[in-house]
């Protein structure tokens, strides 16, 4: 399919940052989609302790290794995944401001590592780094037909909000989820332009 569309695909360990760099040097993207994740599809309860794991260092060390492509590379701009559903207890809906649950919490504190590195090396690199912060994903492909949990965040609308960042905005955070009290997300609708609602069938 990715043929078809005109993509060529590479498949790489991201974890092996020689060969990772001498691609994406090879390639030279003014922008690079930092979309890596390691959790199974649906998110069963028996596999999430060893997912969780895998996916925090894939934050740390993939991101690593993605940045210092990118850069090698010369990139202009870095648009990265992260997730929504870390923040800290207190008033709702939460914003890009809100604290993150602390990196000692005994349930997500692997997590949040892994997400605070990210964003981290991804702000704090040379070239324009964006966060998108997206809620729970549902829809084709990701295990889930319906909203699993609040602040969700339907994947087409969430693979929208990537390609309008390749254009729109600046350095920063931005959450991208629906609006149901939990998660704000009116800076992605004003600077983005982004709708929760849209489609790829729209």
């Amino acid at each position: 399919m990715l043929l078809e569309l005109g993509v060529h695909p590479v498949v790489v360990d991201v974890f092996d940052g020689d060969v990772l760099r001498d691609i994406v040097v090879e390639v030279r993207p003014e922008i690079v989609i930092h979309q890596l994740t390691d959790l199974p599809l649906g998110l069963p309860a028996d596999k999430m302790t060893d997912a969780v794991k895998r996916n925090a260092r894939l934050r740390v060390e993939g991101t690593r290794n993605l940045v210092s492509a990118a850069l090698a590379a010369g990139a202009k701009r870095m648009i990265a995944q992260s997730i929504a559903l870390v923040y800290a207890e207190g008033p709702l809906p939460h914003s890009e401001g809100d604290p993150l649950l602390p990196e000692s919490d005994p349930v997500w504190g692997g997590t949040v590592q892994g997400v605070v590195s990210l964003e981290r090396q991804v702000l704090h690199a040379a070239l324009e780094g964006i966060v998108l912060r997206y809620g729970l994903l549902y829809g084709p492909g990701t295990g889930f037909d319906l909203p699993a949990a609040p602040g969700a965040v339907h994947v087409d609308a969430a693979a929208k909000a990537a390609e309008l960042a390749l254009s729109r905005g600046g350095r920063g955070i931005y959450n991208i989820a629906e609006t149901d009290g939990v998660v704000a997300s009116d800076r992605a609708v004003r600077t983005f332009g982004w709708d929760a609602s849209w489609r790829a069938s729209n």
